[in-house]
């Protein structure tokens, strides 16, 4: 039978020993701040970019990786005799995963490309899921099936202290850009069907600390939540602390509290963080 090698992208947050264990494929995005390139975890680290991104002159931009970069990981795996798994970031947020999907056209290898319809830890609960049955020598169709059903219990909600960095970058329509920079507005969006919609918006810090509070008590009723995930773009010590605040109300739960990508905090700005977490 053909091994399955599973292939993401660089907006995928993973630990260094989890894409060891499970020999995950991360096809790095490519990052341009003041008109200098930097390829995603191999110039630049997250915390350089989030000085450099302090520093800038103009909000730095990302680009998806080429068709040939995904060509050439698909052809070296495949000539080692795997089957492909590709799963990537929503295409609501990204041009990535349509450039996996052309280049699995292109490729003699069997690629399969999924759309995760997430982001971050997001996209990591289905690759890690993946990667693990993959390891266990699962069948391909069964994995998908785990990741669909993994796809379907995932909530993403990103609290950002300015959308000027979403608006910018196209993320989110100007109108709901314009509001938050004349007053001290705090939004959060939930990612559903590759949009970010704003749910909650409000003036100052209070606002994100009584919506991590509603978090926390959703989450103390769920009855099995399987994972967890506190990206932040900066603010370590709240990112912190909202992780003990969760793991208080879910001790058996695994939670992840790290700084995110360059990939998403472009987009977000300093100062924002996210809860995501998927129930079984």
């Amino acid at each position: 039978m053909m091994a399955i090698k599973i292939v993401t992208d660089s907006s995928v947050e993973l630990t260094p020993q989890e894409i060891q264990q499970y020999d995950i494929r991360v096809v790095p995005l490519n990052i341009t701040i003041d008109g200098k390139n930097y390829v995603d975890g191999r110039d630049i680290t997250k915390s350089e970019f989030m000085t450099k991104m302090a520093a800038a002159k103009a909000l730095p931009s990302t680009s998806q990786p080429s068709i040939g970069d995904f060509l050439n990981v698909y052809d070296e795996l495949g000539r080692a005799g795997n089957q492909i798994l590709a799963i990537h970031m929503t295409e609501g947020l990204s041009g990535t995963v349509n450039a996996a999907r052309q280049a699995s056209v292109i490729s003699t290898s069997d690629v399969t490309v999924v759309d995760s319809g997430f982001i971050d830890r997001g996209l990591s609960f289905q690759v890690l899921a993946a990667a693990k049955m993959a390891q266990e020598d699962a069948a391909m169709a069964d994995i998908l099936a785990r990741i669909t059903e993994i796809k379907a219990h995932t909530k993403l909600y990103v609290a950002v202290s300015t959308l000027a960095n979403l608006v910018k970058g196209g993320r989110v329509s100007r109108g709901a850009g314009l509001v938050s920079s004349f007053l001290n507005i705090k939004v959060v969006l939930e990612l559903a069907d590759g949009k970010l919609e704003p749910i909650v918006k409000g003036r100052g810090q209070k606002t994100l600390t009584k919506f991590v509070d509603s978090q926390v008590t959703a989450l103390s009723q769920m009855p099995h939540v399987a994972g967890v995930g506190i990206p932040y773009a900066g603010d370590r010590a709240f990112a912190e602390q909202i992780g003990q605040d969760i793991h208080a109300v879910v001790p058996n739960a695994p939670i992840l509290v790290s700084p995110t990508s360059p990939i998403v905090a472009t987009h977000t700005g300093p100062g924002a963080f996210a809860i995501i977490y998927y129930t079984d």
